[in-house]
């Protein structure tokens, strides 16, 4: 007689298992997909990067977390996104597409409003930032426990990333991260509002 309710628990958790690994999967493998056609064709999909304050460059909104300058570029955001995004992505599908969601437009639009002019930004940090975001202040307003907890235990491992929020290296878009950032702790707050 017990053991019904196991097996239910058990089967309930190799879906939740199973749905967290497409949800992940996909953006990922879209963009490992899209790193090896670039490669091929020499870096041309990158021109669909965020290019500040052109009208074409709007497009890289949409295109910019799915383009990688090099194999250890993406290599670098897989990690961060798989450990990030699975945080994010405990608290239910549609929170961690919504967060998505807010986290590439903050960073695409923050990119395409204060990036140099001429220059291409691309990559997930941005929605990566957003996540780190996300997490950081999810606690603070929820002021749930496990939220708290969860808000302490991210900012004590990657709090550090912060600092990736501000201008310092060559290369490195910081224009990007912290309008990831900002569309994390807009999310975390919204869907707070609406209970979610």
């Amino acid at each position: 007689m017990a053991t019904l309710p196991v097996r239910r628990t058990t089967q309930s958790l190799a879906r939740t298992v199973k749905s967290h690994v497409v949800t992940l999967s996909v953006p990922l493998g879209a963009a490992w997909a899209v790193l090896g056609v670039n490669v091929l064709l020499g870096g041309v999909l990158n021109n669909y990067g965020v290019i500040p304050r052109t009208e074409l460059g709007l497009r890289g909104i949409v295109f910019a977390p799915f383009l990688h300058g090099s194999l250890a570029h993406l290599t670098a955001n897989t990690v961060s996104f798989l450990v990030l995004g699975w945080l994010v992505l405990t608290g239910g599908t549609k929170r961690f597409i919504i967060v998505s969601i807010a986290a590439a437009l903050g960073s695409g639009v923050c990119a395409w409003l204060f990036g140099s002019p001429g220059s291409v930004h691309i990559g997930a940090s941005g929605v990566i930032f957003g996540y780190l975001g996300f997490l950081m202040l999810a606690g603070w307003w929820e002021r749930k426990f496990m939220s708290i907890v969860l808000s302490i235990g991210v900012t004590a491992l990657w709090g550090g990333m912060v600092f990736g929020v501000m201008p310092g290296q060559l290369g490195i878009s910081w224009q990007s991260h912290l309008g990831g950032f900002i569309g994390g702790v807009w999310a975390a707050r919204a869907l707070h509002k609406r209970g979610m």
